[in-house]
């Protein structure tokens, strides 16, 4: 998939909220995406900090993006697992969050995904299984 078919997919495929959030593509490779989550306020609680939600649904759709990606466009699919560890909180600056396939079965899909900071540092990290549902 091109740079145009991601933004596509953002656009089109997933829930308004989660179109929302701005991600775009920064990078891709065969079986990897990173996209970049913009700063934005409405995204912060009282504390000043990235809601956890935000970080485990930009990396949800990340993997979504990474998976639909390396088959070549999108296919039905569901999330299966999503375990998220929260490192250190992020209080401005924009995030870059890199989905990348671990293993891809005939109907489940493991990844891993890395949430960095602007600085580089590693901010959250998550885990997925994915089912292809077709």
């Amino acid at each position: 998939m091109d740079e145009s078919t991601i933004r596509a997919l953002l656009d089109t495929t997933f829930a308004p909220w989660i179109r929302d959030l701005g991600l775009a593509l920064e990078s891709s490779t065969d079986t990897s995406v990173t996209l970049r989550l913009p700063h934005a306020d409405k995204l912060r609680h009282a504390g000043g900090v990235i809601c956890g939600q935000v970080f485990m649904a930009a990396a949800d759709t990340a993997m979504i993006v990474a998976i639909s990606h390396a088959l070549g466009g999108f296919q039905p699919m569901t999330t299966v697992s999503l375990t998220t560890s929260f490192l250190r909180p992020v209080k401005a600056g924009d995030v870059l969050v890199s989905a990348s396939i671990l293993r891809r079965g005939r109907n489940l899909i493991f990844g891993d995904i890395e949430l960095h900071d602007e600085a580089g540092a590693l901010a959250a990290h998550a885990t997925t299984t994915v089912m292809l549902l077709a």
